[in-house]
């Protein structure tokens, strides 16, 4: 991981401190990772959103601080040059978490609900895995402007591709989002999905009359 962050950041600091008191220089670095300069989106405002929206939708979660945990760990490894962020993720909760003093099945649920947010689609009754995920995407429910600023800065993030591979890349993951049976899977979030699924449909529109020739495509994360 990088250094660590602006001192500055003394909310998220506290949130951790309450979270896991005994764990200081684990808190640091997951604060380092998200202030690392190539991050546009998935940076310290998307933690703070996650974990915020976490703690709203707190009293559907069989497990909240679980959640909230996975919620600091969800993108804590991320490179757009990798399509095992989630798995690198997960991984690292595993191999830090044993030594804050979780038990063995609080580390495996924590890292259980990481790799959930790469397919973003919880199976049967899982409380924790809905409040994480439709923490996590509770950005596509914006307002429309929101969700323009939503999508430069995921954009910036992968500069390094042309127009048209994020065209295809782009495109692939609206799609993926708009055939889920149900983008929220919380009592809240159900309010959410009209929202949401306008915004994708009209970035999807906006993709599709923009291509005028395909290349090969690109991978692009979710969210």
């Amino acid at each position: 991981m990088t250094d660590r962050p602006d001192p500055r950041d003394n909310e998220l600091l506290s949130r951790w401190a309450r979270l896991l008191p005994d764990s200081p220089d684990l808190g640091a670095e997951l604060l380092a990772a998200y202030a690392e300069p190539t991050r546009h989106y998935h940076d310290l405002d998307h933690l703070r959103t996650v974990l915020d929206t976490v703690a709203a939708l707190a009293d559907q979660a069989a497990d909240p601080m679980l959640v909230e945990l996975a919620g600091w760990f969800h993108d804590a490894a991320y490179d757009v040059h990798r399509q095992d962020n989630e798995e690198q993720s997960a991984q690292l909760a595993e191999s830090t978490l044993h030594q804050a003093g979780l038990t063995p099945e609080q580390v495996a649920e924590v890292a259980r609900l990481v790799r959930l947010t790469a397919c973003h689609d919880p199976a049967g009754p899982d409380s924790n895995g809905a409040v994480l995920c439709d923490a996590d995407l509770s950005i596509l429910a914006s307002d429309p402007e929101g969700y323009a600023v939503y999508v430069r800065a995921v954009r910036q993030e992968y500069a390094h591709v042309s127009e048209e591979e994020w065209r295809i890349g782009r495109s692939a993951v609206l799609e993926q989002l708009l055939g889920l049976p149900a983008l929220f899977r919380t009592t809240t979030g159900a309010g959410w999905e009209p929202a949401a699924r306008d915004n994708l449909r009209t970035e999807l529109a906006s993709l599709e009359g923009q291509a005028h020739h395909r290349t090969r495509a690109v991978t692009i994360e979710p969210t």
